[in-house]
Parts: C-alpha cells; structure tokens; sequence
C-alpha cells in the first residue's frame, strides 16, 4: 500500500512538472482576423503553436492552420505557370522578366474562394509586443463555379461536337465568356511556380491579458482559379491574382 501511495505520488509530480515544461516551452491560440481592400475582403481564423526557445522565450517558431474565405469584386486574373509568364520553370524563373505577349487575363465581376492551409510562423518577443512572420505552405481550396470575362488575342479551346470530329474555337464574341472555379490544391513553390491560393504576413501583437490580445499586420494573397476549357495553344488553364492589404485581428491565448 505505502508502495502504491510514493508510486502515486511521484508520478503526479512527474506529470505537474512535465505539464509545467511544456506550457513554458509551447504557446499557442487562435487568431481571428480580416483583411480589407477596396472591393475585396478576406476573412480568417487561424489556429498557431509555436516552440519558444531558450529561458527567455524571445525566439518562438511553429505552424499555422489557417481557414479563410476571400470575396472581390471586379478583379483580373492572369496566366498563372512559369513557364509562361517567365518562358522558365523552377528556380530559374525567379529572377526572369515577365514575357507580355504570353499573359492572358480572366475578369471576373464578383469572386470567391475558401482555402483551409498549413503554414510556417515565427515570432519575436519584445517586452508586451510580439513581432512575427507566417506563411502558408500547403492545403487546399473550395468555391462557386463564376463566368469571367476571358481576354486572349490567339487561345484557343476544343469545342465538342455530335460528330466525329471536335472543332477549336477562339475566346472571342461570347466565346468570352468562360466559366472557372477556385484552385483545389495550393502548394508554395516559390514565386510563379506556386499553386493555387497562398497567404504570407507580418505582424505585430500585443497581449493585453491571458485571455486576448490585439493583432495588426500586413498581408499578401495569391489567388487561383481554374478555367474550365483549356487553352490549347498555351496548354493551360490556370490563373492567379495577387493583391495586398492591411489586417487586423484579435487574439486568443490558449496556453
């Protein structure tokens, strides 16, 4: 019995300074914020976990998932791939100029996306204010089928027909016309080699109390869509949008 009763004990000691470890060692919460522009809005909710690092906790790194919708009006989305927009793939198209003549545009009266993605962060503690970084890296994403207003002076799509034979036709006269839904993968490969829809931020915060604080940063939003006829002379259907705004957010400590 006295045995079981130490046994008991030491190991509620264990578990209270193990629980204690942990709490000094990871913080997390849930950040709900919104992004505004003009004609465009971008709500989200987040939920973080981060490592700190060292006694003083001044270095803190983890991830990020994030859910967030995006809503715009009158927005214009270009030829999205590299290997157009930069006539490079890979790493080579990062410092390459953009090739006009190979950029085509999608305009969409009213637009919108949800995206759920998993993110990098990293944070710096100084005094009540906490400055950081976080990116998101991959996930996927979901929407409305919208028509937009395709431009192009030479794509082409395959029409079907009854016969044995498909036709091309051009986007032209209500050929213009094209229907298009959100990206369903989005993975961060760098600059126009990424796919679909991807947000990065700065920011800075301040904890007012163990149950809230105040966020404010800076965002940047990369936004895909997918055309549903091909164009076959470039091979694609792809485009993106990017756009910027400032955010605000309040946030929610968990531990």
């Amino acid at each position: 019995m006295r045995v079981l009763l130490i046994a008991s004990i030491t190991l509620l000691s264990v578990n209270c300074f193990a629980q204690s470890l942990v709490s000094a060692r990871i913080s997390s919460g849930v950040d709900m914020g919104l992004g505004i522009k003009k004609q465009q809005l971008a709500p989200s909710i987040a939920y973080y976990q981060l490592l700190n690092v060292g006694e003083k906790r001044l270095f803190s790194f983890g991830y990020t998932i994030k859910l967030g919708t995006f809503y715009a009006r009158n927005l214009d989305y270009i030829t999205a791939p590299a290997r157009l927009t930069r006539d490079k793939k890979g790493l080579a198209s990062l410092g390459a100029s953009l090739v006009p003549a190979n950029i085509d545009t999608v305009s969409f009266t009213n637009i919108s996306m949800t995206n759920l993605n998993l993110g990098l962060r990293v944070q710096v503690q100084l005094g009540p204010v906490q400055l950081g970084a976080s990116a998101d890296v991959i996930g996927g994403g979901f929407g409305r089928r919208r028509t937009g207003r395709y431009q192009s002076s030479t794509g082409t799509f395959v029409v079907s027909s009854s016969g044995d034979k498909d036709s091309l036709a051009t986007f032209q006269g209500a050929n213009a016309n094209q229907s298009a839904s959100p990206a369903n993968v989005n993975i961060r490969l760098l600059g126009d080699n990424n796919l679909g829809t991807l947000s990065s931020e700065v920011f800075a915060r301040i904890i007012v109390n163990q149950r809230i604080g105040i966020k404010v940063g800076y965002q940047w939003l990369t936004t895909g869509v997918s055309v549903r006829n091909r164009d076959t002379q470039a091979n694609n259907n792809r485009f993106r949008n990017r756009t910027d705004f400032p955010y605000v957010a309040v946030t929610f400590p968990v531990f």
